[in-house]
């Protein structure tokens, strides 16, 4: 069953008698960490099992699943080369919808949920890399104009019946279907994933005029508002996405 208004509620009380809701966190094998939102959600009492993209025979039903995250991914939703791992992906998505499981998207995550409840996905105008803090939002004290770490070359139009709550001059940046809420910028981003996403994208960085060393100086200092930022839309999103 969808996860109901009393068991996201009771995970608000893990502290007091230490119960754990199950939650999937759907990933790539080699960058399965969700950071400051993956904390967040395990300070609220979720206990994640891991679901690798490469190997989605391995991936538990939905039975007894009380949340679905979605990480980011170096791959495209649209390259054929994984179009039958990426199938399975969208499959769970939307079972998960159709069953009220809350999902939580981020960046390939957010472009994954797009695919899967009929909105598209492709090449955007140009990438977004780097820290950013020119988010419009329609919701400005939950979702901040920044700081906000990007790493995209894709962007999607929302679903049928979205709701765009956060938007770039380059693409939409967050929506709202239901209980399922996707953001196209990175939340999660600490500064190990910074450091082993820069190390990994070192010609990427020096094709847009930065290296790895500014990035990783630029990730010390935003962190310590970007985790905050983070930590705040999770739990808005729990309490008014997560329990509509």
């Amino acid at each position: 069953m969808g996860a109901s208004r009393t068991s996201i509620a009771q995970s608000r009380l893990i502290g007091v008698y230490g119960w754990r809701v199950r939650a999937l966190l759907i990933a790539n094998s080699d960058d399965c960490d969700a950071g400051f939102t993956g904390a967040r959600f395990r300070h609220h009492g979720y206990s994640f099992i891991e679901c690798h993209r490469e190997r989605p025979g391995e991936w538990p039903t939905l039975d007894g699943v009380e949340l679905v995250v979605l990480l980011g991914s170096e791959w495209s939703v649209y390259w054929p080369e994984h179009a039958d791992e990426v199938a399975v992906e969208l499959a769970l998505i939307r079972e998960a919808h159709e069953r009220s499981i809350p999902i939580y998207g981020i960046c390939f995550g957010a472009q994954s949920t797009a695919a899967a409840l009929g909105g598209t996905v492709g090449p955007a105008v140009e990438p977004e890399i780097g820290w950013y803090d020119n988010i419009d939002s329609d919701i400005p004290d939950v979702i901040a104009a920044g700081p906000w770490m990007q790493w995209h070359s894709d962007a999607v139009t929302t679903p049928p019946g979205a709701v765009e709550l956060a938007r770039s001059p380059v693409a939409p940046q967050a929506y709202v279907l239901g209980r399922t809420f996707a953001t196209q910028f990175h939340p999660e981003v600490n500064e190990a994933m910074i450091t082993r996403w820069s190390g990994d994208g070192a010609a990427t960085l020096h094709r847009r005029g930065s290296s790895p060393e500014e990035l990783r100086a630029e990730t010390s200092v935003n962190v310590l508002e970007s985790r905050g930022n983070a930590e705040r839309l999770v739990d808005w999103f729990l309490e008014h996405v997560a329990t509509v």
